[in-house]
């Protein structure tokens, strides 16, 4: 299934004009994922029905009324309620619906975005966009091929430039016990899944997938941890370690 042209002009319209009125507004979710993969393959296509973006904390004002500017229509009771920290915009003309993340993008667990927003022109970094799949607890097929999408096409470094991050994931993961085992379970999965042959990766596709998996959990043994990170891993997984996400309703 082809990218929805649409939503990808939407998306690309929203954030020049935020660009315009100097706001930090970043694509996350599956439609940046499908932005970092260059070379897209057909058995990653899927269906892209909404618009996810994260914003600085101290720009929240900006967007309440960028959104309504932009033919948006905010959903009042949630924002009243959460406004702070995660906001709902409707478009009444379609079904679509635009989430936006307030600094920290917080589902199964919680991902600072503050201060990290600038350094890319579209989406938050691939450091933050690859947590952001890995972090979800029950993930289903899609999103572990969005975890396997951005294997493939993005290199693994230890900086921004255009690579997935490990120290910064290391950074994270190493004062977080919790994101830190979502993700590893997580990567262990995709690694599973792209082994399936119906996929009809190359041999040379899914060995750079694998490569990418097994130098992240490597990373993870070696990490620096923080002393809260010790002692929640001697509790393990007998305590839960992450959030329950409630659906929204739009």
């Amino acid at each position: 299934m082809p990218i929805l042209p649409d939503i990808l002009d939407e998306m690309n319209r929203l954030i020049g004009a935020a660009r315009e009125r100097a706001i930090l507004l970043r694509a996350i979710g599956g439609l940046a994922v499908r932005v970092k993969s260059r070379d897209f393959q057909p058995f990653f296509a899927r269906e892209y029905r909404d618009l996810d973006f994260v914003i600085p904390e101290n720009e929240r004002r900006k967007i309440e009324s960028f959104f309504p500017e932009m033919g948006y229509e905010p959903n009042k009771q949630f924002n009243l309620l959460n406004g702070t920290k995660r906001q709902i915009y409707l478009d009444p003309n379609s079904e679509r619906h635009v989430d936006i993340f307030v600094g920290t993008f917080e589902m199964c667990h919680r991902l600072p975005m503050n201060g990290r927003l600038h350094l890319d022109p579209i989406t938050v970094p691939l450091a933050e966009l690859l947590l952001s799949k890995s972090q979800i607890v029950e993930l289903n097929r899609k999103d572990a091929l969005d975890i396997a999408s951005l294997l493939l096409y993005n290199e693994t470094g230890s900086d921004d430039n255009g690579r997935i991050n490990l120290d910064h994931i290391a950074k994270l993961c190493g004062q977080d016990w919790g994101l830190y085992k979502t993700t590893s379970i997580n990567l262990t999965r995709v690694g599973d899944i792209v082994g399936d042959e119906t996929l009809n990766l190359t041999e040379a596709d899914r060995g750079l997938i694998l490569k990418r998996v097994s130098e992240i959990l490597a990373m993870f043994v070696t990490m620096p941890k923080s002393l809260a990170w010790q002692m929640r891993d001697k509790v393990g997984t007998r305590v839960r370690w992450y959030e329950e996400v409630e659906e929204v309703a739009r």
